[in-house]
This record gives C-alpha cells, sequence and structure tokens, in this order.
C-alpha cells in the first residue's frame, strides 16, 4: 500500500504542550506507518484571521495576506488527509485552530486533494468536545471529506500531563490504523 500524505495542524497556542506531544505520537507512529507526514505548529507561525475579501477566488487560492498561512495552503494542495490538533478550552477548538479552518477558504473555489480528515483533542474535563466533532461533520459533509474520527483525551490537568496519559497509545492505534 502506498502511504498517505498527511498534514497535520497544531492549533495550541503553547509550544511543546499536551497537543504538540499528541500531534508528535500521531505522527511519529503514521510515519513508521509509511506514510508521509508533515506537522505545522501554529504555536510558531503568524496565521492572521480570514478578512473575507476573496481574493484567493480571483488568484488560484493564493490569499492577499502575507502571512505564513500561504506555505501552510502549499502543503494542503499536497495533502492527501488533514489531521488538526487541538486543545478544547471552552467547549470547541482553540481561536488558533478555527483562525486555520477558516483561511481553508482560501482554497475553496479551486477545491481541495484532501480526500479525509481527522481531530486529536485534549482538555482538562471530559465531555466537552461536542461542538468540535459538529464542525468536523460539517467540514466532511460539506466538502465530501471521509470522516476518519476524533481522538480525545482528557486529564490534561498541567504542560506534560499527556506524557503520562494512556491517551497517547490511543493517538498511535489511530495513526497505525491509517
Amino acid at each position: 500500500m502506498v502511504g498517505l500524505n498527511i498534514l497535520v495542524i497544531t492549533g495550541s497556542p503553547r509550544k511543546n504542550g499536551n497537543t504538540e506531544i499528541m500531534a508528535s505520537a500521531f505522527a511519529n507512529a503514521a510515519k513508521e506507518a509509511g506514510h508521509v507526514v508533515t506537522v505545522k505548529k501554529l504555536s510558531t507561525l503568524k496565521v492572521e484571521p480570514c478578512l473575507a475579501c476573496t481574493y484567493c477566488f480571483s488568484h488560484d487560492g493564493v490569499c492577499i495576506q502575507n502571512d505564513d498561512m500561504n506555505s501552510i495552503l502549499t502543503d494542503l494542495d499536497q495533502a492527501d488527509m488533514l489531521v488538526l490538533a487541538s486543545p478544547v478550552y471552552w467547549f470547541d477548538v482553540s481561536a488558533q485552530t478555527k483562525c486555520f479552518i477558516d483561511r481553508m477558504y482560501a482554497s475553496a473555489k479551486k477545491g481541495f486533494h484532501i480526500k479525509s480528515i481527522a481531530m486529536l483533542l485534549n482538555s482538562v474535563s471530559d465531555g466537552v468536545y461536542d461542538a468540535a466533532k459538529a464542525q468536523l461533520n460539517s467540514i466532511c459533509s460539506y466538502l465530501k471529506w471521509e470522516n476518519k474520527g476524533v481522538i480525545t483525551v482528557s486529564g490534561m490537568n498541567e504542560k506534560g500531563s499527556m506524557l503520562k496519559s494512556e491517551g497517547l497509545d490511543k493517538v498511535r492505534s489511530f495513526a497505525n490504523s491509517l
């Protein structure tokens, strides 16, 4: 089997925190399973909110804003699968993750190479994932992408909690199943 080209977007503002640990475990396991994986950490990149100017519609998906999203859009054009990794702070994905999702609008007119998507979510509390899951379902429905699922890990009370969590085994298993 030929491996997938997977783009992983980490949406936590916290560098080297639970979301990045979770995404790294996923990426390593996916690579071991024969996939090509690119990880983009929004904590180290500048991605401004969408301006809704529709410049991208008349410029083949190129955004008028000169920020790091332009390089991410290039990676997005080559990806077979998108994985969104985000903390859930207040019942939904982080503002950084949502900003990235909104900026994908630049590719709306020309379309996407992506065929599937998944989410890796972590939080302090359990049972706070409904909005993120609904957003994923809406993306899949609208873009006709296959929903590969959502892995949730709660109990992330402090930076580094993920390292002691059994959730990393779920993440690795999920990556190996692709």
